[in-house]
C-alpha cells in the first residue's frame, strides 16, 4: 500500500495526472449532447435576415451554435432537422431555438415562371403632349393615345419553399476537430499559374475565403502549401460540401468584365457597390423563364440587379454617348450591346435601351442562363450559375489563374465508417500489446503501467490537438499510431534496462540504468523529429498532419509520460 502512496506523491506522476486532466478539459467530451450544429449561413437567406450567422473558422466545435428545437419540436440530429424543415410552407413564421438564443424566420416561396408560346394583345394608354393653335395662340395639349402591343403570356406559380439557408450537421460531442477523412467533404489542391509574392498569396487566400463565405460555405480551411521543390500550392478543405459546388468557384480567376464595343466599362469587384441576391430583384427572368431548345433540352434565363460606382457609370455614359440609336421590333436600342465576359469567355450580351445614351446610370441588370435535360435541372443550374456570378461580382477577380492538381471527395457516411474502424483497431491494438507485455514479463505491475501510459499519451496528444485546433484526419491517425508504437518501444527499453542484471526482483543503481534508457530514448526521439521535419513541407502539405502529430506525440511522451512511467516502474519494482 505504501508503494501506491509513494507513487501518487511522485512529482513526475503528479505532473502527468494534472496535464491529463487539463487535456480532458480541452477535449470537453460530452457524448450526450443533442441537436445540430450550424456549419454555415447563406447570405440573404431567411436565416441570415433573421440574424443568424455562420461560425468563425477558429471556433471550437463545442462552442458552435446548436439548433435544439424548431417550432417547439425537439431536434436531436440531422435527420430530425431534415424531417421538420421539409414540411415548411411558404410565407410562414418559423421559430428556431438554439443553444444561444431564439430566432424568428419567415419562409420564402420558391417561384417558378412559365412562359407560354402564345401571345395576347394589351392596350397601353400613353400620355402625349401635342401643340395646337387655339384662338391664334400655340398651346401644348395633353392627349391620351391608345397603343396595342403584343406580349408573351406568363404564368408565375409557387412550387415550394426556399431553403432556410442553413447548413447543419450532427452536434459535435467533443472539441476534437475532424478532418475531411472523418467527417466528409472535399479537398482541392490548386497551383497558381505563376510564382506569387507573400503579399499576393495573402490576397489570393483572402479572396478565396471571401468567395466561399459569401457562397454560404463557412466550415472552410484555405492555406498555403508547398513541396521540397519550391512549388507553390493552395490547399482548400471544405467540410460538408460537394465537389461540383466549389471546383469552379475556387479554380477560376473570376475576372468579370462588361464591354461595349472594345471598351471595358466596368469590372467585378471594386466597380460594383451592390449585388442583389434577394428574390424581389434576382432569380429566373420572368420575361424569358424556361423553355425547350431545338435539341429537346431545357434552358432557363436568370437576371439580377447590380449597382456600380459613379466613376464606372460615368465611363459607361461616355461610351454610350458616342453610339447611334437603332430600332428593332418597334423598340429603340443603342447600336452596340453590353457584352459580359467571365475569365475572357463571353457569357451574355444585353441590348442597351436608347434612354441610357450618355446617361450615367449606376443601376443595371445582369442576366445569363443555365441548361439541363429537364426543366427542374435547367432551373437549378441557372440559379447556381447566377449564384456564382453574383459571388464573383462581389469579390472581384483573383490575382492569378489557378490550376486544379488534385481533388479528394469523401462522403460523410464513409467518414463515420473511418472513425468507427479507427477506434476498433485502436482498442484491439492496445489489448494485443498488453497481452504481449504480460507474456514477456509475467508481471501485472509492468503490463498495467504500460497500458495506462498508452492511454495517457493519446489523451495528452488529443488535448494538444484540441487546444491548437488541429484537424484529425487519416494522416493524423497514422501519426497517433506511430506515437503509441514508439511509446511502447521506449517503455520496454526502460523496463529492460531497469531489470538488467537481475531476475526482476532486486534492482540496484536505478538512476544510472534509467539514465542509460533515456539516452537511447532521446536518440530515437531526435531521429523521429529529424525524419518528420521534411514531411511538414513534402507532398504539398498533405503529409503535414502525419508529421505534426508524430512530432507532438513523441515530444509529449519523451518529456511528460515516459519520465512518469520510469518513476512508476522504479516505485513498483524496487525493493
Amino acid at each position: 500500500m505504501s508503494k501506491f502512496k509513494n507513487l501518487f506523491l511522485n512529482l513526475k506522476v503528479i505532473i502527468v495526472l494534472v496535464v491529463a486532466l487539463l487535456a480532458i478539459v480541452a477535449i470537453h467530451p460530452n457524448p450526450y449532447v443533442s441537436g445540430v450544429a450550424i456549419r454555415g449561413v447563406e447570405m440573404n437567406s431567411s436565416a441570415s435576415i433573421a440574424g443568424m450567422v455562420g461560425p468563425k473558422a477558429n471556433l471550437a466545435p463545442m462552442s458552435k451554435e446548436r439548433i435544439v428545437s424548431i417550432n417547439n419540436v425537439e431536434i436531436k440530429d440531422a435527420d430530425d432537422y431534415v424531417s421538420v424543415v421539409s414540411d415548411f410552407k411558404p410565407n410562414k413564421t418559423v421559430v428556431i431555438k438554439t443553444s444561444k438564443q431564439s430566432y424568428r424566420l419567415l419562409t420564402k416561396p420558391l417561384v417558378e415562371v412559365t412562359i407560354l408560346n402564345e401571345t395576347e394583345k394589351i392596350t397601353v394608354i400613353e400620355e402625349v403632349w401635342v401643340n395646337k393653335t387655339i384662338n391664334g395662340s400655340v398651346v401644348s395639349v395633353l392627349q391620351n393615345v391608345s397603343n396595342v402591343k403584343e406580349v408573351l403570356k406568363t404564368i408565375t406559380k409557387v412550387v415550394g419553399t426556399e431553403s432556410l439557408g442553413l447548413s447543419v450537421y450532427n452536434a459535435p460531442t467533443s472539441n476534437l476537430r475532424k478532418g475531411l477523412d472523418l467527417q466528409g467533404g472535399v479537398r482541392v489542391l490548386l497551383a497558381p499559374e505563376k510564382k506569387l509574392s507573400a503579399e499576393d498569396m495573402s490576397y489570393l487566400i483572402d479572396g478565396m475565403m471571401q468567395r466561399l463565405n459569401i457562397y454560404g460555405l463557412s466550415d472552410v480551411i484555405v492555406r498555403e502549401a508547398g513541396d521540397l521543390s519550391g512549388n507553390q500550392f493552395v490547399l482548400v478543405e471544405i467540410a460538408g460540401a460537394a465537389e461540383s459546388e466549389v471546383k469552379d468557384l475556387i479554380s477560376k480567376q473570376g475576372k468579370f468584365e462588361a464591354k461595349i464595343g472594345n471598351e471595358t466599362v466596368f469590372r467585378g469587384g471594386q466597380d460594383i457597390t451592390y449585388v442583389c441576391r434577394s428574390a424581389d430583384c434576382s432569380g429566373i427572368d420572368p420575361q424569358f423563364g424556361c423553355s425547350k431548345t431545338s435539341d429537346g433540352s431545357w434552358a432557363c434565363r436568370f437576371r439580377f440587379s447590380i449597382s456600380m460606382t459613379p466613376d464606372a457609370a460615368q465611363k459607361q455614359a461616355g461610351v454610350t454617348g458616342k453610339l447611334d440609336v437603332i430600332t428593332e421590333n418597334n423598340e429603340q436600342y443603342l447600336s452596340e450591346k453590353l457584352v459580359l465576359f467571365l475569365d475572357d469567355v463571353q457569357v451574355d450580351e444585353l441590348n442597351i435601351g436608347a434612354e441610357l445614351k450618355g446617361k450615367a446610370s449606376t443601376d443595371i441588370q445582369i442576366s445569363g442562363s443555365g441548361a439541363g435535360t429537364t426543366r427542374d435541372e435547367a432551373m437549378f443550374n441557372s440559379l447556381e450559375n447566377m449564384k456564382k456570378l453574383q459571388t464573383i461580382l462581389i469579390t472581384g477577380s483573383l490575382p492569378v489563374k489557378m490550376e486544379i492538381k488534385k481533388t479528394d471527395t469523401v462522403s460523410p457516411a464513409l467518414g463515420e465508417e473511418f472513425t468507427k474502424n479507427a477506434l476498433v483497431i485502436f482498442f484491439v491494438s492496445c489489448l494485443v500489446v498488453s497481452l504481449v507485455i504480460f507474456a514477456r514479463y509475467r508481471k501485472i505491475k509492468i503490463a498495467l503501467p504500460v497500458c495506462i501510459t498508452m492511454f495517457l499519451e493519446i489523451i495528452l496528444l488529443l488535448g494538444v490537438a484540441s487546444l491548437i485546433g488541429w484537424n484529425l484526419d487519416l494522416a493524423a491517425i497514422a501519426g497517433i499510431i506511430i506515437t503509441v508504437g514508439t511509446g511502447v518501444n521506449d517503455q520496454i527499453i526502460i523496463v529492460d534496462e531497469a531489470l538488467k542484471g537481475s531476475k526482476g526482483v532486486a534492482v540496484y543503481d536505478w538512476k544510472r540504468r534509467i539514465k542509460k534508457a533515456f539516452f537511447i530514448i532521446m536518440g530515437v526521439y531526435l531521429t523521429i523529429v529529424v525524419a518528420m521535419i521534411p514531411l511538414l513541407f513534402a507532398g504539398a502539405g498533405l503529409l503535414k498532419g502525419f508529421a505534426l502529430t508524430t512530432i507532438i506525440g513523441a515530444s509529449v511522451g519523451v518529456f511528460i509520460t515516459r519520465p512518469a512511467f520510469a518513476a512508476t516502474i522504479e516505485t513498483l519494482l524496487k525493493e
